[in-house]
């Protein structure tokens, strides 16, 4: 288990180093001067080269960049152009709204999804199913703010059980709860309708193996064998797809926010793009990416928990 941790470990560290050349090398591509377009159209030749000195835009492409690697090394991220604050700062006010949607919308999700899957596996063909399957592809094909502005409609401004926009803090924890609902619906839906179907598709592939047919030539019945013998072993692909929605909905909720206004990372991003402060987009984005590699790294050491043979090819 240690050798095969080791290993997936390197492997995050690879891929972080590539990952930051390539986000680097993406934002600096983009067409357009951010001194030449914080002062407009109208500034002077040689103001813009004093900003553009100040920024630290007129240094050698490699030393801005291991400048900035081995500034988000100690913890710093830079300092934003536009909002004249630490980006730390920005990430750790907007941190505290993302990081709770993502969690609650994939606590729904996966609520919604695991009894939906192993239902329709367990009535495969019947009239559960077939619901179940049907519901599952409206759910896929419908995107998620459709579902938000359908939400808002119903639950907003028809019934105003729920605010439209906003998060008022964390001062009062059922209020922001309450704040962060709707866009944890719109989130959790389309993923628990993939989850489902992944979740029952791998079900039905066990139920189909020798090993559940040797379970109930011992006696078990098709309840028993489902929940101690095809329930764990079907994880390991439901696993990897939690983990995948994790990511997305902790760096993809950008549209969500922008229809409820909650200032998460992810409007900060569509803000700091508009803004053209690449530091920001850069360091929110490279933060997003370790997220994602690091969770990826956790489903890695889930699998090799659920499945022993993992541990054993290690």
């Amino acid at each position: 288990m240690i050798r095969y941790a080791l290993g997936r470990l390197t492997s995050l560290v690879i891929s972080l180093i590539v990952a930051s050349i390539v986000i680097f090398a993406v934002i600096e591509v983009i067409p357009g001067d951010p001194a030449a377009f914080m002062l407009g159209v109208n500034a002077r030749p040689d103001t813009i080269a004093a900003l553009r000195a100040e920024m630290g835009l007129d240094q050698p492409l490699i030393t801005r960049y291991l400048d900035w690697i081995t500034g988000l090394l100690r913890g710093d991220f830079g300092q934003s152009w536009t909002y004249k604050t630490p980006v730390a700062e920005l990430i750790n006010d907007r941190i505290w709204v993302s990081l709770p949607l993502a969690i609650f919308a994939l606590i729904l999700s996966t609520l919604i999804a695991f009894p939906a899957g192993i239902y329709a596996a367990s009535r495969r063909g019947g009239t559960g199913d077939v619901t179940i399957m049907r519901a599952t592809q409206l759910g896929v094909a419908i995107p998620n703010f459709w579902f938000a502005m359908i939400l808002v409609l119903i639950f907003a401004i028809n019934l105003r059980w729920f605010s439209a926009g906003g998060f008022p803090g964390w001062n009062n924890p059922f209020q922001a709860l309450k704040s962060l609902t709707l866009p944890a619906i719109a989130l959790a839906l389309p993923q628990a309708a993939i989850l489902a179907r992944v979740m029952r598709s791998s079900l039905l592939d066990m139920l189909g193996e020798d090993f559940i047919r040797t379970a109930r030539a011992k006696g078990l019945s098709r309840r028993q064998a489902l929940w101690k013998h095809a329930v764990r072993n079907a994880l390991i692909p439901v696993l990897t797809i939690i983990g995948l929605q994790f990511s997305f909905l902790l760096a993809g909720g950008i549209i969500i926010e922008q229809i409820f206004f909650l200032p998460g990372l992810g409007r900060l991003i569509f803000q700091s793009i508009s803004a053209r402060d690449l530091i920001v987009v850069e360091s929110v984005v490279m933060l997003l990416v370790f997220t994602v590699i690091m969770v990826n790294f956790l489903v890695d050491l889930a699998y090799a928990a659920v499945d022993p043979r993992l541990r054993r090819r290690a």
